[in-house]
């Protein structure tokens, strides 16, 4: 019997086992724990927006039709669920966890005889593969044996069903999410059909590869489609890692393609590519929908492991170290829908969104839509869980962050602690705990962006060239007390901007300057309050980098903040206190640089080098993460 094919590329299917031969697999939630100030940021998750969420907003209080309710009976519970779920594992938080639980097993208790779960009177396939991804976590956490069974009947019902009902909309735009859980249980099983099913899944999910590798338009998107919304985009990355665990060839390159296309065309300095809620282009007043960023997260994290590329473990932590957490307030009580690379106020005005409303850009319960208020758990929970990995001969650091890691490597026991203020700090100090006396490979990820890192074992210094996959790799017997430290050096960067703007880095930290924040409770608002921000002093400076020696910039490290994201006001024109780091750059103000013309946005930057007559001005520059009020993409300046 011929192997299937897939219709878009007529490559046979590999008949290998998906997940067994990857270059690196996931570890279960709660084998890598926060230490420090990621411990910090999930224990305000906690007591924040994701704790409090059921108390706070009723679709996904309840009534919730997943709970077996009349209420929301779509999206917004799995969503809530699929960040819910690792955040409780992974703070190994007795209450979230029953919380997760109540929903666990009202979904596995809702599965009627033809195989099909959840609100009998919705028969959409898209908000049921939000709970296929919730359900395999659940499994992975808790070791549930009710999982495998509950899914094989699904499949069963899908099997059965999509020749008849095929994906559409969203499910057609998301399907690779369904297809990369059909083949989680083949991995585990080995029964062929599922496999089939995949392929049948992928083959009736839009073509990404080929949308966004040759056909992605530029500038602003102006009708909706489902290639052009931002939060698709994000989840169609994940197409591509179905693609090629099915045996399509050429798929690594492919994505690279894409990524490539999508920074030409909507790249932001945040990490992200732009999309209120459609595609955006390139200029920094376009906003970015919390949704997409922590799916995007989502999907290099998938990607990372898959491909065993370290350039994307980078784009990963660009976004998870700036796009993140500026989407929410330092308190984590409060999001916006879309964020802006310069923002320069947050209120219900009218700005140019390709598809949004005036309150899309306040911090609060339920701007614009539901869907972010539902889905932004799972970013700090699933990027906790991807910093470590397991490789083919042991283990290998794909994120760095402080943690602790507890896990087996071949039948032994291995804990290891990484003790760092990273992405603050340059050095990180990794000790192992307990081995005993376990012989395997340890690989750490050199970012693309580091030049000049070092390694020492014991104090000893080792080789740290990185492979062509961004990895350098130790493999000896480990032994408790046995200490690396890793340095990767951070200089201040200059990333070349649209109209020779410019913005700046040190390691994954875009920076921004910050004129402080004014906050004001909106009144009559639902949960911990909607608010307005404004900035405390003039925004509009452009900087003087004409005989700046770039690389002479000093980065000043305070270290980790409490909040871990949060400013607190200065005077001008430096505005920003409190903050883990500054770099000072010198500037001009600009007056002539306004408003968006009709709206309450920045303009994008003028062409410059543009001419002041201002006086120089020293500004502090800040992580974008910690700025809910900035500028992050300068128009250059010259004094007259």
């Amino acid at each position: 019997m011929p192997l299937p094919t897939h219709p878009a590329h007529g490559a046979p299917l590999s008949t290998e086992r998906p997940f067994t031969d990857m270059p690196f697999t996931e570890l279960p939630p709660g084998a890598v724990r926060p230490l420090g100030w990621l411990r910090e940021q999930l224990e305000l998750q906690a007591c924040g927006l994701s704790g409090q969420l059921e108390n706070l907003w009723p679709a996904v209080g309840p009534t919730s039709g997943w709970l077996g309710g009349g209420g929301e009976r779509g999206e917004q519970g799995p969503y809530y669920l699929d960040g819910l779920l690792p955040l409780a594992y992974i703070l190994n938080d007795a209450t979230l966890i029953g919380r997760a639980h109540k929903w666990t097993e009202a979904i596995l208790s809702s599965q009627r005889p033809d195989g099909n779960f959840g609100p009998a009177d919705v028969l959409d396939w898209w908000p049921r593969m939000v709970v296929l991804k919730v359900m395999i976590q659940h499994a992975e956490a808790s070791g549930d044996s009710r999982v495998e069974p509950f899914l094989r009947r699904y499949f069963e019902y899908q099997r059965r069903e999509l020749p008849l009902r095929p994906l559409s909309d969203w499910g057609q735009a998301r399907g690779a999410e369904n297809a990369l859980a059909a083949l989680w249980l083949h991995a585990r099983s080995g029964e062929g059909w599922l496999r089939d099913l995949a392929a049948s899944i992928v083959e009736q999910t839009l073509d990404w590869a080929t949308y966004l590798g040759e056909q992605l338009p530029g500038g602003p998107a102006t009708r909706f489609e489902h290639r052009t919304h931002v939060v698709n985009v994000a989840m169609g990355l994940t197409y591509f890692a179905a693609q090629h665990l099915l045996g399509v060839p050429g798929r690594p390159a492919r994505l690279a393609q894409a990524l490539e296309q999508l920074d030409l065309k909507h790249g932001m300095v945040n990490g992200m590519f732009s999309g209120d809620e459609w595609l955006a282009g390139l200029e920094p007043q376009r906003g970015v929908e919390t949704c997409a960023v922590v799916e995007a997260m989502h999907s290099l994290e998938v990607l990372a492991r898959l491909f065993g590329d370290g350039a994307l473990a980078d784009r990963l932590e660009v976004i998870a170290f700036n796009a993140l957490p500026a989407a929410m307030s330092a308190d984590m009580r409060s999001h916006q829908y879309h964020q802006q690379v310069n923002q320069v106020s947050c209120t219900v005005e009218r700005r140019n969104w390709t598809y949004s409303t005036d309150d899309a850009n306040i911090f609060g319960l339920e701007p614009r839509f539901g869907c972010c208020t539902a889905n932004l758990h799972q970013g700090w929970p699933k990027f906790v869980r991807s910093l470590w990995a397991r490789s083919q001969g042991g283990l290998v650091a794909l994120g760095y962050a402080p943690n602790t890691l507890d896990t087996e490597v071949g039948g032994h026991r291995v804990r290891m602690e990484t003790l760092t203020d990273y992405p603050f700090g340059d050095t990180l100090t990794l000790r192992v705990l307990e081995a005993g006396g376990a012989r395997f490979s340890l690989r750490l990820r050199i970012p693309g962006w580091c030049v000049g890192a070092s390694l020492s074992l014991g104090g000893q210094a080792q080789a740290c060239t990185p492979d062509s996959a961004g990895f350098v790799q130790l493999e000896r017997i480990w032994t408790a007390g046995d200490v690396l430290e890793l340095r990767l050096p951070m200089p201040v960067r200059v990333l070349p901007r649209p109209n020779a703007a410019v913005s700046f880095r040190s390691g994954p930290l875009t920076l921004a300057f910050s004129p402080g924040e004014r906050w004001s409770l909106l009144p009559d608002s639902a949960g911990f309050g909607d608010w307005e921000l404004r900035p405390r002093h003039s925004w509009n400076y452009g900087v003087a980098l004409q005989g700046t020696d770039i690389a002479a910039l000093e980065v000043q490290r305070f270290g980790p903040t409490s909040p871990p994201f949060t400013v607190r006001p200065g005077p001008p024109p430096l505005g920003a206190e409190g903050v883990p780091l500054k770099v000072q750059v010198p500037g001009h103000l600009l007056p002539s640089w306004g408003f968006e013309p009709g709206f309450a946005s920045a303009a994008a930057p003028a062409p410059g080098p543009l001419t002041s007559r201002m006086p120089p001005a020293q500004l502090s520059l800040v992580p974008y993460g910690c700025a809910r009020i900035r500028i992050a993409e300068f128009p250059t300046v010259r004094a007259e």
